[in-house]
């Protein structure tokens, strides 16, 4: 195994494996926050200043704590970690802000000599013979697994997606003990679906733990899109990929963040094939990538082809589904109300019995995200503020208690993928023709 780039001694850390030995340490950072209000709370009292619960758990130095327990566990943690800081980034404390900052961007990897451990468990003691090179130094390193790149001794660019070791057995315990983090913190919202959230967190995780799965999602997306000239995808590599490993053509690419500072017209075109690739899944090929993560996309300036990467997280959609979800979209085109509302309760966004004060708030909610879609013409991501507005709007449903009901969860994978696209969009400060998208897919 090539080691000519050390990593980072920082930035590696051994996974900690077996429930019993994760649970013991996500049960005992969740302690210390509980301690922390005891003893801040005293000393406040006596400085005679009333203490905030905010301040007793979460000091600087308890932040900083928690994000480096939460990176070091990857897994669920991280995984749920990151999917908060997608769907409520705005709508929560500083402090856990940023913690889901550094989750985001600052996964720690395994030591080598775990790593070494994870191979040859899958390939065998003298896996080496099948390399020419093995870069020790992962290239990504995200929730569930590592990124390699490597050269075969019969001339193949790879890249090696690795599990980390007991991810796929501490899932569900994982998401218990990160509840028993978030409510212990005080830091999410009392109304706020925490339980939810980390159930809908623990499915996806334990699709994207299968990498026979992926493996056949990825060959069904180059199938997808061996047409489209915007987009070029990895290639599966059977007899070096196992459950725990998951081999592929190494596809170069630079972020897709950094493509924020190309010039207007390829920032428009990146995210013009981004929105019209979504609704092409959803209406066309009715097989979704529901992981926006930034990470995900990559970009290669000098072919102008977008790169994606990750297909653990996919759903098929039933064409009954697929009906559903159009007819709420052509009643966003025209604004019928009445017709959202039949497609809302065929969803299962909201119940037939809803009264009409709760109906009026949620066709008001429904009307401020239609907007875009009803005026057309260049939709101005940088400029627009619908998220703000959107944002503003379900406070107020949420102080009015309406009742909303929670929605399937392909309905929130659906929203996920959606707002992530919104998300990448806005940050490149693109302008997209609407009117071109919706000739195709109105």
């Amino acid at each position: 195994m090539n080691d000519q780039n050390p990593p980072d001694q920082k930035r590696a850390a051994r996974i900690p494996t077996g429930r019993l030995n994760r649970m013991a340490r996500t049960g005992g950072m969740a302690t210390v926050l509980a301690g922390n209000v005891a003893t801040r709370g005293g000393w406040q009292l006596m400085r005679g200043r009333k203490p905030r619960l905010q301040d007793l758990l979460m000091t600087p130095s308890k932040v900083t704590r928690v994000a480096d327990h939460l990176a070091n566990m990857r897994g669920a943690a991280m995984k749920a970690g990151q999917l908060l800081s997608m769907e409520t980034a705005d709508m929560l404390p500083p402090e856990l802000a940023k913690i889901l900052a550094r989750l985001r961007a600052d996964a720690q990897f395994m030591p080598p000599s775990q790593l070494k451990k994870v191979l040859a468990a899958n390939w065998g003691r003298d896996f080496l013979r099948h390399f020419k090179r093995f870069d020790v130094h992962p290239i990504a390193a995200a929730s569930i697994g590592q990124v390699h790149r490597a050269q075969t001794r019969d001339g193949r660019d790879l890249a090696i997606k690795v599990q980390y070791p007991g991810i796929r057995d501490s899932i569900d315990s994982d998401m218990r003990n990160l509840g028993l983090i978030l409510r212990r913190s005080g830091m999410m919202p009392a109304s706020f679906d925490t339980d939810r959230l980390l159930a809908d967190a623990a499915a996806q995780l334990h699709e994207e733990t299968d990498y026979a799965r992926e493996a056949v999602a990825i060959n069904r997306f180059r199938t997808h899109l061996a047409d489209d000239p915007d987009f070029v995808l990895p290639a599966v590599h059977d007899d070096l990929s196992t459950r725990d490993i998951l081999a592929m053509s190494y596809v170069d690419g630079q972020s897709i963040d950094t493509a924020s500072e190309l010039d207007q017209p390829t920032r428009d075109r990146i995210a013009t094939a981004l929105v019209t690739l979504t609704l092409r899944e959803l209406f066309e090929l009715h097989d979704m990538q529901t992981d926006p993560n930034f990470a995900n996309y990559g970009y290669q300036p000098d072919t102008g082809h977008i790169v994606l990467l990750d297909f653990g997280a996919t759903l098929q959609f039933d064409a009954g589904r697929v009906d559903s979800y159009r007819a709420l979209f052509n009643a966003a085109l025209t604004g019928d109300d009445a017709a959202a509302w039949d497609a809302m309760i065929a969803i299962g966004l909201v119940g037939a019995d809803t009264s009409d004060i709760d109906r009026a708030h949620i066709l008001r909610l429904f009307g401020i995200a239609a907007e875009p879609l009803r005026h057309g013409g260049t939709l101005d991501f940088a400029t627009c503020g619908l998220l703000a507005r959107l944002r503003r709007e379900g406070l107020l449903v949420a102080d009015e208690q309406v009742d909303i009901h929670a929605p399937p969860t392909d309905t929130l994978l659906l929203q996920r993928k959606v707002l992530g696209c919104y998300l990448l969009a806005e940050r490149l400060r693109a302008r997209v023709d609407l009117d071109r998208i919706l000739e195709r897919f109105a």
